[in-house]
């Protein structure tokens, strides 16, 4: 199975970062977060990714094209000519097709244009600045198992503000706010069935809207409650507390070996 990350737009909610690069090339301990979320995937055997690239989409390119220097330790000899030497070459399993999908395109026209690299398979998507702990071979048992069109992941995120106990209009607590007050909302890791692309219009379609709103309707997307760890990167804020938990050894999302 193959996993589609979309990756193309502006990420103006975090543009201190986004002005110079992708959101998803946004590091956390020194690695995009695009890195992050293809070695969640790559844990569960899923090593041939189609990159949805849009804003800036050179920058991702290059990552790649580098990757072999990045994973390496290498001898520049310029004593004799120019002669390189790699040590310690280490490079990850993956098979990777970037695709300029437009600048401006739409989520659900995103995934149209890369219809032609799914043979008509079901697959893998996810937005390309999430991170998580969930499990994705029981999601893909679970899509497999009630048959629909797609499955995604519901989240319900951390509250980013403490709440009162009311009763009327007297106070009777402060507390931190916690996941039960708080609804689900769509954390990508999704698996989609080959289907959705007569649900995909053109550019302008907004795959969240029209095309997931259409399949509810009809009875064909279905959820997977995910009851562990997921924080997407928003905000400035969102990145250092993901730094932080990495730096500290507490990255639950890491559920890869060193």
């Amino acid at each position: 199975m193959k996993a589609v990350l979309l990756a193309g737009g502006y990420g103006s909610r975090i543009s201190e970062e986004s002005h110079l690069r992708p959101k998803p090339m946004i590091e956390i301990g020194e690695k995009p977060i695009l890195w992050h979320i293809m070695k969640i995937y790559s844990h569960y055997g899923i090593n041939e990714f189609i990159i949805c690239a849009g804003y800036k989409q050179h920058v991702i390119k290059q990552w790649f094209a580098d990757a072999f220097i990045h994973n390496s330790d290498i001898t520049f000899d310029f004593t004799d000519g120019q002669q390189i030497q790699v040590h310690n070459r280490y490079i990850e399993p993956w098979k990777v097709t970037v695709i300029d999908t437009g600048l401006d395109t739409m989520t659900g026209g995103r995934i149209k244009r890369i219809q032609k690299y799914i043979d008509n398979e079901p697959f893998c998507l996810t937005y390309g600045d999430g991170v998580s702990d969930v499990d994705i071979n029981k999601l893909i048992a679970f899509h497999t198992s009630h048959g629909k069109m797609i499955t995604l992941t519901a989240v319900q995120p951390e509250g980013r503000f403490g709440v009162m106990d009311l009763d009327g209009d007297r106070v009777l607590s402060f507390r931190e706010k916690s996941k039960a007050d708080t609804g689900w909302i769509n954390g990508g890791f999704m698996v989609v069935g080959p289907e959705v692309f007569r649900y995909l219009k053109d550019d302008s379609t907004v795959f969240e809207q029209e095309p997931l709103e259409t399949l509810a309707r009809e009875g064909e997307l279905i959820s997977y409650k995910h009851h562990g760890f997921w924080q997407c990167v928003d905000t400035k804020r969102d990145k250092e507390q993901l730094e932080t938990m990495w730096q500290n050894g507490q990255a639950p999302w890491k559920i890869w070996e060193a």
